[in-house]
């Protein structure tokens, strides 16, 4: 398979990485660059140094960064943000003043300022085609109104989640991957939803972080209801803790419960009702 000499890109950060032609430029991690995107030519930094990849791996044909960002560079995203500020708030203005329900969340000036990006979210359709020839009046540029969903819009505004932490979607997660009820049920967290949402209302991205761990040890553990030996005799699995690897087992003596250490399969094999405890 032929091989593609590339630069990983970012917008923005925890942004999703994109592969750019880096031409003969000697770039490093954390250099500013402009370079050509399907948008126009726009401001990023490398986080992927030059390297090899297949072109399995690439989307054809590849852009090239165009230049290392110069001191005018920066000074004018700096200006860009200044002006995206002023451009929410005069947005917001008119979103309210058309009655329109929609929730703003950010506005974005392209690098070379050919476009006006606002940001928001809405329970459905929204028909904006009034307000968006108001701003274009007021900018004087093209406008674009992009419907975002409510993890988008944790992932932009950021915040702090329920560890304490500032959110995953803001600082390292450059996709969000689907995440399930059954995560939750798997590492026996409380179904309660407040406790498993995060800021945007939907379940923690972290549910998923040692889903696969569960997955796999449960597979060499019993299940509730089986019926195991123990060294008090035979008692039927109440109860399973993945972590400590043990299990809660019910005697069929006394109907007492004890815990007791689980055997677990070396290679991964899935032992299931064939377990027993040490």
């Amino acid at each position: 398979m032929e091989m593609y000499n590339v630069v990983g890109i970012r917008f923005k950060d925890a942004g999703k990485i994109y592969y750019f032609n880096p031409e003969q430029l000697e770039l490093t991690e954390g250099t500013p660059v402009i370079v050509e995107t399907v948008r126009g030519v726009e401001f990023g930094r490398v986080v992927v140094p030059p390297k090899q990849v297949p072109g399995d791996q690439v989307v054809l044909p590849l852009k090239r960064v165009v230049r290392i960002a110069t001191e005018g560079d920066l000074r004018k995203v700096e200006e860009n943000l200044d002006k995206s500020k002023k451009a929410l708030a005069i947005c917001a203005e008119k979103i309210e003043s058309h009655g329109l329900a929609m929730r703003l969340v950010d506005a974005e000036y392209t690098f070379d300022n050919s476009k006006v990006i606002f940001y928001f979210t809405a329970d459905g359709r929204i028909d904006f085609r009034n307000l968006v020839k108001d701003l274009a009046a007021i900018f004087k540029t093209r406008i674009e109104l992009r419907q975002i969903g409510v993890r988008d819009e944790a992932k932009m505004l950021g915040g702090l989640g329920s560890c304490g932490r500032t959110l995953c979607c803001a600082t390292f997660l450059n996709e969000f991957e689907p995440v399930s009820i059954r995560m939750a049920k798997d590492q026996n967290l409380s179904l309660n939803p407040a406790k498993i949402s995060g800021l945007c209302g939907r379940l923690m991205c972290c549910l998923r972080y040692e889903s696969e761990h569960y997955h796999d040890a449960k597979k060499c553990m019993p299940h509730i209801g089986d019926i195991i030996d123990t060294s008090q005799g035979p008692g039927k699995v109440v109860e399973v803790n993945v972590l400590k690897k043990t299990v809660s087992v019910q005697l069929s003596d006394d109907g007492g419960t004890i815990e007791v250490p689980v055997k677990t399969c070396a290679g991964g094999n899935d032992c299931g009702r064939n377990c027993k405890s040490d």
